[in-house]
């Protein structure tokens, strides 16, 4: 049941994205929808990509093992879309780009920015996709004993045979209905599971040692409040650094649409994350032997129910799963195939084509590769990469007229190379103790304090390069769509 639960959804999303090829005809559809999705449309959409094997699966494992510390995640994960509804998301929109590195060159007239960006895009989304099919491949092994590399394998072929199809209008209908399935892929098990718990005598954690659920991040007593901390911080500022969510907001009609649509986000956010916590504290007492806590969700309705009742369900959360990995695996796919297909290629139609497979072959090699870690901790670290270079990029060059080009310049370098090294010692294995592997595990504490020092110091050293061109871009930034600027006068477009 399972399995075809799987095909299925697998059968849906290529279907619902061959829809997009009827409606795909230009490169603006292909990169932004040509910029006419509505808010509630889009925010389903930003939903569907925002929730991966992380929301999905991720928090639920982590809560399983870690308690309670471990609800920072998707209060977190939720937060930052209201960092990015009051800083980011309406002058984004306004600025007309198709891609973070075009809104890079944009404010601070640089290619070397723009260069920059572009390699930061591509590393955040391959950092983020690696988990993706990691996860994938813990899956299909799970309910069939495929190898590992078979479930990564199949989400690459179909994510690219979607984006390949219709680039941004394609994925966007397949994100929407996925947020859905996801949402009821938990909702509707967890029913049941409730109602067999109640059954069950409604057992609580009171037999076990109430600290158990209280162990601080990653397990580490003496450094768990930093670690939180720097989670906390990596997940409120990392949201909009996240190039797969940010190319979202350039497919709304304008800057209001925008932010209509972080509010809808905030909501469909906020009720789907009060699912996954449930399932990990029901872990805890009907599922605490699991070697692999990502799989708990997958694991409780076959323990907690049993029978044809239980494999249905089984089969449902698979397909939520699925569809998790499948949705933000899209967005990311989009995200990275735009930025190598500008800035690397040609551009155009089909320049984006071939970078689509560029933007999954690598990390699908990355993920059969390096050692298997939490997905929600490989996830926090892309969040900590995007807080430490696009955050100050995008909050500076928004509401600081004086950010130079070489200030950002160095500010990027320092903050996302930190970033970057941090995780690479991470994912590797690199062998450190005590607090400075506490430091590389959660690096936002002090990656982003610093991208954020680097950037504004160095600014005001090297006034002298400051665009010349910063006055024209921050009224377009900051100017509503529904007013004219009138020989130096503000007034509304129907006077």
């Amino acid at each position: 049941m399972s399995l075809t639960a799987v095909l299925v959804v697998v059968v849906a999303a290529v279907l619902i994205g061959a829809f997009g090829i009827r409606v795909s005809r230009t490169t603006s559809d292909f990169y932004v929808a040509s910029r006419t999705v509505s808010p509630l449309w889009n925010a389903s959409a930003i939903g569907g990509e925002y929730l991966s094997a992380a929301s999905f699966l991720g928090v639920a494992g982590l809560i399983l093992t870690f308690g309670v510390d471990m609800l920072w995640l998707p209060v977190g994960w939720t937060g930052g879309y209201l960092v990015l509804l009051v800083l980011v998301s309406a002058p984004l929109r306004r600025s007309g780009a198709y891609t973070l590195p075009d809104f890079a060159e944009a404010r601070l007239e640089s290619m070397t920015v723009r260069r920059t960006a572009s390699v930061l895009v591509v590393l955040i989304g391959w950092l983020y996709l690696m988990p993706q099919f990691q996860s994938a491949g813990l899956v299909l092994r799970t309910i069939t004993g495929a190898p590992v590399w078979v479930g990564g394998l199949l989400v690459a072929v179909v994510v690219a045979v979607n984006v390949l199809s219709g680039g941004m209008r394609s994925i966007t209908f397949v994100q929407a209905f996925q947020y859905w399935l996801k949402l009821t892929a938990l909702a509707v098990p967890l029913v049941f599971l409730l109602m067999a718990w109640y059954a069950d005598g409604a057992p609580g954690v009171a037999g076990q040692d109430a600290t158990a659920w209280q162990v601080p991040l990653a397990g580490s007593k003496e450094y768990g409040l930093y670690s939180t901390y720097s989670l906390i911080l990596a997940t409120f500022l990392g949201t909009m650094g996240l190039p797969h969510v940010l190319v979202r907001f350039y497919t709304n009609p304008d800057g209001r649409a925008a932010r209509r649509t972080t509010l809808v986000v905030l909501s469909l956010l906020g009720a789907f994350y009060l699912l996954p916590p449930v399932y990990g504290w029901l872990g805890r007492l009907y599922a605490p032997d699991l070697t692999r806590t990502d799989t708990v969700v997958l694991t409780l309705p076959a323990r907690m129910i049993g029978g044809t009742l239980g494999d249905l369900l089984t089969a449902l959360v698979t397909a939520g799963a699925f569809a998790a990995f499948l949705s933000t695996s899209s967005g990311l796919t989009v995200s990275v195939a735009g930025v190598i297909a500008q800035d690397l290629l040609k551009g155009g139609v089909r320049s984006f084509r071939i970078a689509t497979l560029m933007a999954v072959a690598v990390p699908l090699a990355l993920a059969l590769w390096a050692r298997a870690l939490p997905v929600a901790d490989v996830v926090g670290l892309a969040f900590a990469v995007a807080a430490s270079s696009f955050c100050p990029l995008l909050v500076l060059g928004i509401w600081w007229r004086r950010l130079t080009t070489t200030g950002a310049l160095a500010g990027l370098f320092v903050g996302g190379g930190l970033a970057c090294a941090a995780v690479l010692a991470t994912i590797t294995g690199a062998p450190y103790g005590g607090f400075a592997e506490a430091l590389l595990a959660q690096p936002a504490a002090w990656t982003v304090p610093i991208a954020f020092a680097v950037m504004v110091v160095v600014s005001l050293l090297t006034p002298q390069r400051v665009p010349p061109g910063v006055a024209r871009i921050m009224v377009r930034l900051h100017t509503p769509e529904n007013l004219d600027l009138d020989r130096g006068d503000w007034r509304p477009r129907s006077s």
